[in-house]
């Protein structure tokens, strides 16, 4: 994997190592030595991540809950950038982790409930509910009639199709992507801390719920959803369920 550049400067000559790539070109390396760091970089023009509205919320978070703790964030010609500290725990999807989907599915359950009783709704400056992301898939599926990517195209058909949301069964301050790989734990397996909150906002439970359960299919094998739900302390609600597994296909 090429690093890059400004990468290769904030290591100083420590070693470098990559660690995830996602679907949109995101880049996430580690920066071996004392202390280890974590750097996250996207290209330029790259509208699906946005690393300073997530050291934004990680700054805010991080006085409630275990996140990683931000110590710088840049952006040139060639990319954006977000340096974080090392927080203890390996990701649900390490080697060493694969393995054992009932102690990650059990982790991300009771870590997801710590993370939603934890944070203050009432205090929290960012939105993620439903009106702002089908506002946002909107803009994204406008793009894209003029654009003409049909992966974007086909926002605009399942937007179509989506219908009204559910009543909000209890609005807490949401991860925004809590996925199985987003969920750290100990070294016994029990939950330790959550990465990756560049969406984080006040949305209703289950638009966090209904995808770190699904999760678990995409990351194992299905199957283990129910643990999640069962981890967490509530039982499934299949019409919340399905309808935010389709807002988050969409947006």
């Amino acid at each position: 994997m090429a690093v890059p550049r400004v990468v290769r400067a904030l290591a100083g000559g420590g070693v470098v190592v990559p660690v995830w790539a996602n679907e949109v070109g995101g880049l996430t390396f580690r920066i071996e030595g004392e202390p280890v760091r974590y750097v996250k970089w996207v290209a330029s023009g790259t509208p699906e991540i946005d690393l300073y509205s997530e050291m934004l919320r990680l700054s805010w978070a991080r006085r409630w809950v275990a996140v990683p703790p931000v110590i710088e964030h840049g952006a040139d010609d060639e990319g954006e950038w977000l340096v974080t500290a090392a927080v203890p725990g390996l990701s649900a999807v390490d080697p060493r982790r694969v393995t054992d989907p009932v102690t990650a599915a059990v982790a991300i359950g009771r870590g997801l409930r710590v993370f939603h009783d934890a944070l203050p709704v009432d205090e929290c400056p960012f939105d993620w509910g439903v009106g702002s992301r089908l506002a946002n898939a909107a803009e994204r599926a406008e793009g894209a009639e003029a654009g003409g990517s049909p992966e974007r195209l086909r926002l605009a058909e399942v937007r179509a199709g989506i219908g009204d949301a559910p009543a909000i069964d209890r609005l807490v301050v949401c991860h925004g992507d809590a996925c199985v790989p987003n969920t750290l734990s100990h070294a016994d397996g029990t939950f330790a801390a959550h990465v990756d909150l560049g969406s984080l906002g006040r949305a209703d439970r289950w638009a966090d719920l209904a995808v770190a359960a699904w999760s678990m299919d995409w990351n194992f094998s299905p199957g283990y959803d129910g643990l999640v739900y069962e981890a967490y302390g509530i039982a499934p609600d299949a019409e919340r369920i399905a309808y935010y597994r389709l807002l988050w296909e969409m947006t």
